[in-house]
């Protein structure tokens, strides 16, 4: 197809470079924008009847026209060309075919700047619903594993080293808060990214009486936008998105790299189901955890993607400009990813298997009661400083005979200090130190327990939700 042939091509003489045109061509990743193409277009087609620049008959012809191109791409009998550089230009060209000078029309009163911008935002806004779905799936899948755990004793680590005994529920219910955060970030967004640009044209408005409050609901965005030059040119709604995408990866990286480690080995903590690990191809003992292994990995994807777009955008000028044909391929890529792997997450996540007798072994260790026995301590009137020192010397004392806290002899604990007694041993349990935190927030089971129904009433109306946008 010549430059002179183009839709556009009304100004040019000499035909478009045949590199030039593959290079400038996007059709190969953003007609998946298609379905929020036609859409627009249809909504935008109303909108010209109802203002005079359509007659009936021609945005009837011009919808029919539409619903086919749509069902032409949804069987896949559409032909993609990339001479028609977009996926605007294809569907506008295939409607042209179908209802003739009609199609022509239907283009007044927009441009390519603002009907992107208008298909991307109606694209992402989507997409944000169905990532929220799966947060509410991941967060589903958490409970469920935590319930039968709220007074399963494990090891807390602070530096990867044993810190404090926690319950096993009440550690997957940080994983709960970490999505929880992300849930609302993403609803943050979505208020952003639900902004309807179009109207805005190339980047000055348009000359015709259009009714952008009309498009605005139709389409299901809940502002229009205040500046034309911005609102072509805007791809903060993105980088936000991007921002809040990457925090999630980064919260499922975390989770990740506690998987790997609890079902080494040496730690075996927990066993991740077979359905989501792999062997080796030499060594046949071996199961490797792939999965969270991907995610981690996948992690800095996205987080990459994020800075490409923040690059992206740092140097131009208002108002639209061809760099933004970028912003596509990572804000797709970044879809793609954080859908499947919170998709793999809320799949995994109910079928992982605790070791609970390896969990309280390890408890055990690194004398995890010594922060009791110190709060014990100021209990009996000595200052935390000081309970802090005798502590840390009983410790010292432990090591030296290869032994836990709670073995020492209550005769070598008064040579360091002479308040003890024989109540010191009951703050040195693990199942006291546990139950003692029974404020909000804290590790006691009964605690966890509520926090867990609290949880599951929350979720219970946020299903309810779903079903209804659904």
């Amino acid at each position: 197809m010549s430059n002179t042939s183009k839709i556009w091509g009304g100004r040019f003489s000499d035909n478009v470079n045949e590199f030039v045109q593959s290079f400038t061509a996007s059709i190969g990743f953003d007609k998946r924008l298609a379905p929020a193409d036609i859409e627009g277009s249809k909504q935008h087609s109303r909108m010209l009847v109802n203002i005079g620049v359509l007659t009936k008959a021609e945005g009837e012809a011009i919808l029919l026209g539409l619903d086919q191109v749509l069902e032409e791409i949804t069987v896949g009998t559409f032909h993609w060309s990339e001479e028609l550089e977009d996926v605007h230009m294809n569907i506008e060209s295939r409607l042209i075919e179908l209802v003739g000078d009609t199609g022509r029309k239907l283009h007044t009163g927009r441009s390519r700047n603002d009907q992107v911008a208008t298909d991307v935002r109606l694209w992402l806004s989507r997409e944000i619903d169905e990532i929220l779905r799966l947060i509410y799936q991941c967060q589903q899948s958490i409970v469920e594993l935590a319930e039968p755990h709220t007074a399963t004793i494990m090891p807390g680590f602070t530096h990867l080293q044993s810190a404090q005994p926690i319950t096993f529920a009440h550690h997957l219910l940080a994983w709960f808060e970490m999505l929880e955060r992300d849930r609302s970030r993403l609803l943050d967004c979505q208020e952003r990214v639900k902004v309807s640009p179009l109207g805005s044209a190339a980047l000055a408005g348009t000359s015709f009486d259009i009714d952008r409050e009309f498009t605005r609901a139709q389409l299901g965005f809940t502002e229009v936008s205040r500046n034309s030059l911005d609102a072509v040119s805007d791809r903060d709604f993105a980088i936000e998105f991007l921002s809040s995408a990457s925090l999630i990866m980064v919260h499922l990286s975390r989770w990740s790299e506690e998987l790997v480690y609890w079902s080494s080995s040496p730690v075996r903590m927990v066993e991740l189901p077979d359905a989501y690990c792999t062997g080796s191809s030499i060594m046949p003992q071996k199961k490797n955890p792939d999965i969270p292994e991907l995610v981690r990995g996948k992690a800095g994807r996205v987080i990459g993607n994020l800075t490409s777009l923040l690059v992206l955008m740092k140097g131009q000028p208002l108002a639209y400009n061809r760099d933004n044909q970028e912003d596509k391929e990572p804000l797709f890529d970044t879809v793609d990813t954080v859908s499947d792997c919170l998709r793999a997450f809320a799949g995994m996540i109910p079928e992982i298997r605790p070791n609970v007798e390896r969990m309280l072994d390890l408890a055990s260790e690194g004398h995890p009661t010594a922060t009791d026995l110190a709060d014990w301590l100021v209990r009996k009137d000595v200052p935390f400083r000081d309970s802090h020192r005798i502590s840390g010397q009983l410790v010292a004392l432990a090591e030296s005979k290869g032994c836990n806290l709670a073995d020492l002899a209550l005769s070598e604990m008064r040579e360091i200090s002479g308040v003890f007694d024989e109540s010191v041993y009951e703050v040195l349990e693990l199942e006291n130190s546990v139950k003692s935190r029974s404020h909000v927030g804290g590790t006691a089971p009964e605690t966890v327990a509520t926090e867990i129904a609290r949880i599951q009433k929350l979720l219970l109306n946020r299903y309810s939700d779903l079903r209804e946008a659904t």
